[in-house]
């Protein structure tokens, strides 16, 4: 049997609380709180995990970010970032 919700989720691992460059959005329960409060501004969504709503400032904070063709791509969690490594032009589309 497979676990179906696993494979359509990058973040369902977490992050460790270790992982110094997310030591500033980890939460209590040892994941990136990257959906918190802010200005409209300060709000995107996951180029990968699309729909995924993800805080500027949070994700910068960790570390959660690509440039890419002069543009700034965000990320929802750990996971995120190596997928849009492997093909960024595929992941930037989804933001147009």
């Amino acid at each position: 049997m497979t676990n179906d919700t696993q494979a359509n989720s990058c973040c369902s691992t977490g992050v460790a609380a270790s992982d110094a460059a997310h030591s500033a959005a980890v939460s209590g329960h040892g994941k990136a709180n990257l959906l918190g409060g802010g200005s409209a501004d300060d709000q995107t969504t996951c180029p990968v995990m699309v729909g995924s709503p993800v805080s500027k400032a949070a994700a910068e904070a960790a570390g959660l970010f690509r440039d890419y063709e002069g543009e700034r791509y965000y990320f929802c969690c750990a996971g995120c970032g190596p997928a849009f490594d492997s093909d960024p032009a595929k992941y930037a589309a989804n933001m147009a």
